[in-house]
């Protein structure tokens, strides 16, 4: 895999709500594995709206197993998980594998049965590609991003912008 390749997402989307279900389910995929911030709601929204709630129901009854998967705290994982009833993991350490490996595990999934699903190429995409996992990358839902995050959008812009060129998306 290219250096930069490693971070490109294998399929694209502008939001959770474009997820091809029929694609993954023939794929083989049973598991998704989402981030939080940016990826199903703006990272300054503490609890997901009735359109997330209603989503992570309609997934969980097509057969999926659902998991969120976040570098945010427990207070933050744990408030917004509480009307979605997804393993929830915090602290997550992406792009390390090893928190990924454990909601795997949890979930009773495999990386070729597991998709990753988020909005920033340094850590959703690449810790999905690294766990050997499907990668889908939303656009991110707004504009307001932590700081950290602030910093690292340049890049990926600078990222996508070569991955667009490349297939043309």
């Amino acid at each position: 895999m290219a250096l930069l390749e490693r971070f490109f997402p294998d399929i694209y989307v502008k939001s959770v709500f474009e997820l091809p279900l029929e694609d993954l389910k023939k794929l083989g995929i049973r598991g998704l594995v989402f981030d939080i911030d940016n990826t199903v709601t703006p990272f300054d929204v503490a609890e997901p709206d009735e359109e997330i709630v209603e989503l992570f129901a309609f997934l969980r009854k097509e057969g999926f197993k659902l998991c969120i998967l976040s570098n945010n705290t427990k207070e933050r994982v744990q408030l917004f998980n509480r009307r979605l009833g997804a393993l929830a993991i915090h602290k997550a350490g992406k792009p390390g594998i090893k928190k990924l490996n454990r909601a795997m595990e949890i979930m009773g999934t495999t990386p070729k049965t597991t998709a990753m699903v988020g909005d920033q190429v340094f850590t959703d995409m690449w810790c999905g590609h690294r766990g050997g996992l499907l990668c889908i990358m939303t656009a991110p839902i707004c504009n307001r991003d932590q700081l950290i995050t602030k910093v690292k959008r340049g890049a990926e812009r600078q990222v996508m912008k070569v991955y667009f060129k490349k297939y043309g998306k």
